[in-house]
């Protein structure tokens, strides 16, 4: 490939024409043209069409834009990475992932540590459903992922998951509700109003099966993808929720809620999933290891 006519188009599509992108590249739209056609053939698709006096991208040319976007976008993290001035500290780029199932609270309870070891560490999370995290950390576009799930060996990728801890559920209600509740925990929750993470969770999965054992039937009138929503939500008395218990004096004081109960058959496990068995990245071990001493010591 040739980079040069990569560029030419990258700059093209973010100026929306060639004679933008001319006085950008302080080149003529002539040149710009002729360039973009070469790049077009071999490429062997059309990526710009006429609408108007505007250039539009065809399918394959917005195909096209995001990998260029990946592309350069990577060039400047090299530029970055490489070039430092003598004496200065390089800064240690950790691209993590963390998907959308795991609450924040614990996420960020588990990455602090790797901001404070003795390398200057930048920090860039990206939060997504699991399975587009995990092929970007395939691509090796992130460094960790952070998931409440390992992976599994029915997916053609490799990596690795480390366990970082688990910890069981609990179960919260606002004052409000806390009067309208019967008998003691769990069967208080029968009939009740209830708030529940999305089915891609796994703590979900568990839920439901545990809600038939128990014999409870709960009214769920809402699930969440986003657990802070959740217990916003909860927080204003629209139902019972569920958290991990390791939240447990964080959430009852933060929400101002209540703690109806915990159930050990209920827990979340959080992974920090790599593409190394062995972890030599300072940023992961200093989270493995700090989740393992005080997060989920006890």
């Amino acid at each position: 490939m040739n980079f040069k006519h990569l560029r030419y188009f990258w700059v093209v599509a973010k100026a929306g024409g060639v004679m933008r992108a001319g006085e950008q590249l302080h080149t003529t739209p002539q040149t710009l043209s002729g360039q973009i056609k070469l790049f077009e053939d071999w490429i062997g698709h059309k990526l710009f069409r006429k609408v108007g006096r505007r250039l539009e991208l065809t399918e394959q040319g917005r195909i096209a834009l995001d990998y260029a976007e990946e592309i350069f976008a990577l060039g400047a993290e090299l530029e970055t990475a490489v070039r430092h001035t003598r004496g200065e500290r390089r800064t240690l780029e950790f691209r993590v992932g963390v998907a959308d199932a795991v609450a924040k609270s614990v996420v960020y309870q588990l990455l602090e540590p790797a901001l404070e070891g003795p390398e200057p560490v930048r920090l860039i999370c990206h939060e997504g459903k699991y399975d587009d995290l995990l092929a970007r950390l395939a691509l090796h576009r992130l460094d960790l992922l952070i998931a409440d799930e390992r992976v599994s060996p029915k997916i053609s990728v490799r990596a690795f998951s480390h366990l970082l801890g688990r910890s069981s559920m609990s179960f919260f209600c606002s004052e409000a509700l806390r009067g309208q509740l019967a008998g003691a925990f769990p069967q208080c929750l029968d009939g009740m109003p209830m708030l529940v993470q999305s089915r891609s969770s796994s703590v979900r999965r568990q839920l439901d099966p545990w809600l038939v054992r128990m014999r409870l039937r709960p009214r769920i009138i809402g699930e969440f993808d986003d657990t802070a929503l959740m217990n916003a939500f909860g927080r204003e008395g629209r139902g019972v929720f569920m958290a991990p218990s390791v939240l447990e004096a964080q959430i009852a004081a933060q929400y101002r809620v209540h703690v109806l109960g915990r159930v050990e058959d209920l827990f979340e496990e959080f992974f920090a999933i790599s593409v190394e068995r062995r972890i030599s990245h300072p940023g992961v071990a200093a989270i493995t290891q700090a989740a393992r001493a005080k997060l989920f010591h006890a």
